[in-house]
């Protein structure tokens, strides 16, 4: 199916992740439907990323950006406006599930809403009046943790859960721009930055059978892939009438009946 995404403008928020990360599997799906990926992330490896798709003619672009700064976001998509003019689709995907919880300060939690709540916020206002030139829409990545909590983890549940409120305002205030919005919601993805986690874990393949064991689907985890493809799907005009929706790509492991486990 043709997603007729080439030469669509999508911004990437967390676009530079370790390779392999859900943000660097999207970048790199969007250019492969050769969509023009615009990549907002205060890491460097952004520029290499950037390198990587212009040698192979797609002309990506790099924007350094803190994402728990609203300026530094108010001032790249300054950049944006006037390199570009116009932004057919936000993909808001930069997150970071910290651990600050009960036990952390006031500051702390703050620090966390900024980068996982915040900096949605802030892209979607400075970048909407780019979004409505061309009846662009809006995709936030959510997780899990917003509806089924997770333990140790307030600021990011607390942001999470922000993510799916805001996408259901945000469909309702845009309905008359002709703007869609939606969250795609994962639970158990095998990124390189899971990996990383369950190798501080002693026991970390036991750890990671035992979260298997809970996926209903086939009994894994999520690939980085699948969730790129539901995602460019979403932002797609093949998803036309799709608005103010929560759609997971998890294999069951929110809803499904736990009877299903073994």
């Amino acid at each position: 199916m043709d997603l007729k995404l080439k030469d669509k403008i999508v911004l990437v928020t967390g676009g530079a992740g370790i390779e392999g990360s859900i943000g660097h599997t999207i970048v790199f799906a969007l250019a492969a439907e050769g969509a023009v990926p615009l990549i907002f992330d205060r890491n460097k490896r952004g520029f290499e990323y950037e390198k990587q798709l212009q040698e192979k003619g797609v002309p990506a672009r790099f924007f350094q950006t803190d994402l728990a700064d609203a300026q530094q976001i108010e001032n790249s998509i300054e950049r944006v406006k006037k390199e570009y003019g116009q932004l057919d689709a936000i993909i808001n995907n930069v997150g970071v599930n910290d651990g600050v919880s009960l036990e952390d300060s006031v500051d702390d939690f703050i620090n966390s809403l900024k980068l996982n709540l915040i900096s949605y916020f802030a892209v979607v206002k400075h970048a909407l009046p780019l979004l409505k030139k061309v009846k662009g829409n809006i995709l936030n990545i959510g997780s899990k943790v917003a509806l089924t909590g997770q333990g140790g983890t307030s600021g990011y549940a607390a942001s999470k859960g922000g993510v799916l409120g805001l996408t259901r305002e945000w469909s309702v205030d845009l309905i008359s721009d002709g703007i869609r919005v939606n969250a795609l919601i994962i639970a158990e993805s095998l990124t390189p930055a899971y990996h990383n986690w369950l190798k501080t874990l002693e026991d970390g393949e036991e750890k990671l059978q035992a979260i298997q064991e809970k996926i209903p689907f086939e009994n894994r985890m999520t690939a980085p892939e699948e969730i790129a493809d539901t995602a460019l799907f979403l932002i797609s005009n093949r998803s036309s009438h799709t608005t103010g929706q929560f759609l997971f790509v998890d294999g069951g492991y929110v809803h499904l009946d736990r009877a299903l486990l073994k």
